[in-house]
């Protein structure tokens, strides 16, 4: 297959986005594995990149207390997976994740260039289950049961939304491909205005999956906005 150019929608893109309108009363952050296990490099079993940890991290801690201060609420979505005896990790109940972690054995690079693992990833107990703590606050939400790519699979994400009387959902977190455009589809169907922060998402994948991620949400879901774009929409 040769190189895809990426199309030219940038006159589209401006158009709906000049359109955007955010109120802080129907809006909510949701913050989607801002845990340790990808974003703390010294614990974490898949791994953004450094320099991808450290800018999420910043610009994420600087919308959130934009977001606190407007009394926008914050839900924190993490995945955790119990240790089943005799099988292990509940993730690899996923055929494709057996064979992603028997490459692994040999190869030991799912996140490019740096160490990671499927069956190990966030086990009960495990510090990366840890939410980085400069952003977590007393007010926020956790749901600390997803299992999968989506927010909303299997957990009570929708009926949280619904009794905050959100409209609009906006996501940061890790990856941008995998988690972040599962839930921008997923609150899509279910009619919530998609919006992605571009300064606080990142892929462990690599800068290719990353731009495809904004490329498919921006052009097809909803609305990506830097984080000075999110403050500006908000004031």
């Amino acid at each position: 297959m040769g190189t895809v150019e990426i199309l030219d929608r940038s006159n589209m893109v401006a158009a709906l986005k000049k359109q955007l309108a955010i109120d802080p009363e129907s809006t909510a952050i949701i913050a989607v594995d801002m845990h340790r296990g990808h974003l703390d490099p010294s614990v974490a079993t898949m791994p953004a990149a450094p320099e991808d940890c450290e800018r999420v991290i910043n610009n994420a801690k600087d919308v959130m207390a934009v977001a606190r201060a407007k009394k926008i609420p914050i839900i924190h979505v993490i995945l955790i997976h119990r240790d089943i005896p005799g099988f292990g990790s509940e993730g690899m109940m996923v055929g494709f994740w057996r064979a992603v972690q028997d490459f692994l054995k040999a190869e030991d690079r799912l996140s490019p260039g740096r160490k990671s693992t499927t069956t190990a990833h966030n086990l009960e107990g495990m510090p990366g289950t840890e939410i980085i703590p400069e952003l977590l606050a007393p007010e926020d939400y956790i749901i600390n049961n997803k299992k999968r790519l989506d927010c909303f699979f299997g957990t009570d994400l929708e009926i949280l939304l619904r009794t905050l009387g959100t409209e609009t959902v906006v996501l940061m977190g890790i990856n941008t491909n995998t988690c972040i455009m599962n839930t921008a589809f997923s609150a899509f169907n279910r009619d919530f205005q998609v919006v992605v922060i571009s300064d606080c998402v990142a892929s462990m994948y690599g800068e290719d999956l990353h731009v495809l991620g904004l490329e498919n949400v921006k052009r097809c879901l909803g609305y990506v906005l830097t984080a000075e774009e999110f403050k500006e929409k908000t004031r």
